[in-house]
């Protein structure tokens, strides 16, 4: 972990944050000679302007469209969602979906140092806050703050939902080696921190700009984080304040959701924003697309014609089992690509012609797009993920109740399927089940099936059913890569590796 936190990093870090800053203050020519001493680290650091540079650079390393593929790869080829062929990509592909990862195969699905660079800039930014001197009004001082923090511990729950408890490093200034807190203390850490800056950041609506954390996406961290820890009345009354608030709502068509012209909808609550042709883009398409794809007949692609996307070799691929699973007339289905044109003219039925091909076609091309830079917002959590969460949590509390059948229907019935009664289930096993069902229909390709498995104790008999025999209790858990082992001598791995 040493190499990710050195302070010798604002070298490179200056450089950085002078690019954001010129897309954060609309330089009008890059020609135009800066002011030297404006970029010197010490003043830098000094100014609101610098300060929200750092943090913008911490926003594009969370949002890396690298990285959400990264996500959907590691939480749904661990799964029975997705499965990969193809490409060198296969190469560490092939680990993920035999459960063969181990410490020194440093796969780039499983994320270590870019979310440690994320919690080095968060720490550069409230270390500094204090000293800067143009920032008159403590409203925006704290909203700042908070917005840092609330970058930190975001990257904190994807290290977490990877590696579980780990050191935490609240200050640049902290030791340069740090053991795993217990799991005790990790958990406190998380909720007291989520907790303020619930406190102190901006409503849903008043965030300086779209993409911008408000308190509304920290209220939706902190249910999941309740969630995956089994806090199941917590998880219940935080949902409940999200619902309350009246902020968010359910997109009415689900099939058009996730398209570049709807993408700053109600439903998007916490997102990781990306801009076609950019350096953060949404490249899922491009894993998606069939080899040979010239015209869609299905998957909401219907009568579009690829002229200028690019589909890699690599080749994300559906299990039938799972295409199957949804009901006949289910929308969410639609989205699922089963049938295209190809360049010669053919019909290609991936459900006959092929054994678990079919493809997400999640986020539609971006028109503005070219090769296989798109700019699709990739929700990070939606509303429906805070209804279905409160169902499972009043499940767990209550069993088979109304309130979780009403809300796991509203789902259904924007999906246009027949409602679930109570009179269904007649055990708290049978509804999670149900839940889990619908969790599965209504995310994919959102990187929620592993966690989800593993909060349910599923995820290693779900494996060892998909005949992977070697899978292990210890599997819940990725290894921490070896060199961040070999840098910091209090740094203990894993059970199991």
């Amino acid at each position: 972990m040493k190499q990710c936190i050195l302070n010798s990093s604002k070298i490179a870090l200056s450089f950085t944050t002078f690019i954001t800053l010129c897309f954060l203050s609309g330089c009008e020519s890059m020609l135009e000679e800066p002011v030297k001493s404006q970029f010197a680290e010490e003043n830098l650091l000094s100014t609101k302007q610098g300060l929200e540079s750092v943090l913008a650079d911490a926003y594009a390393k969370n949002d890396n469209g690298t990285r959400t593929r990264n996500i959907v790869k590691r939480e749904e080829f661990t799964t029975d969602i997705l499965w990969q062929t193809g490409g060198g990509e296969n190469g560490t592909a092939m680990p993920l979906m035999t459960f063969r990862w181990d410490p020194s195969n440093e796969m780039e699905a499983i994320c270590w140092m870019g979310y440690w660079r994320v919690i080095r800039n968060t720490n550069i930014v409230m270390d500094n806050l204090p000293n800067v001197a143009d920032i008159t009004n403590e409203k925006d001082r704290n909203e700042l703050y908070a917005e840092a923090q609330f970058m930190r511990i975001w990257a904190y729950y994807e290290l977490w939902n990877q590696f579980g408890p780990l050191p935490i490093r609240k200050s640049q200034n902290d030791p340069l080696e740090l053991p795993k807190a217990t799991t005790e203390e990790f958990q406190a850490f998380m909720e007291s921190e989520l907790l303020e800056t619930i406190a102190n950041l901006p409503s849903p609506g008043n965030e300086p700009a779209y993409g911008r954390v408000h308190s509304g996406g920290a209220r939706a961290l902190l249910c999941k984080w309740y969630l995956n820890t089994h806090q199941w009345q917590k998880c219940a009354d935080m949902a409940q304040e999200i619902i309350s608030s009246g902020s968010f709502a359910l997109y009415p068509d689900y099939k058009q959701m996730f398209a570049l012209e709807n993408e700053k909808n109600s439903e998007f609550i916490l997102v990781k924003t990306t801009l076609a042709n950019s350096g953060t883009v949404n490249n899922h398409l491009a894993t998606a697309l069939p080899w040979d794809f010239h015209k869609g007949l299905d998957g909401g692609i219907e009568g579009v014609i690829n002229e200028k996307w690019e589909n890699f070799a690599s080749q994300y691929r559906m299990y039938d089992e799972f295409y199957y699973s949804f009901a006949p007339n289910d929308t969410r289905k639609s989205r699922i690509l089963t049938k295209y044109e190809d360049s010669k003219g053919n019909v290609v039925d991936l459900l006959v012609d092929y054994k678990d091909a079919t493809r997400g076609i999640k986020y539609p091309p971006d028109p503005a797009a070219s090769g296989n830079a798109h700019g699709n917002d990739f929700p990070a959590i939606r509303y429906a993920d805070i209804l279905l969460a409160k169902a499972e949590a009043l499940n767990e509390l209550n069993g088979p109740n109304q309130e979780s059948i009403d809300l796991i229907n509203m789902i259904r019935n924007r999906a246009q399927i027949e409602n679930v009664f109570l009179a269904d289930f007649s055990s708290k096993e049978a509804l999670l089940e149900q839940i889990l069902k619908e969790r599965r229909w209504e995310f994919w390709y959102e990187g929620h099936r592993r966690r989800d498995l593993i909060r349910n104790n599923r995820f290693i008999q779900y494996a060892k059913n998909r005949g992977i025999s070697n899978a292990d209790n210890h599997h819940v858990w990725f290894p921490i890569p070896q060199s961040a082992i070999d840098a910091n001598s209090l740094l203990k791995q894993n059970d199991g590796y």
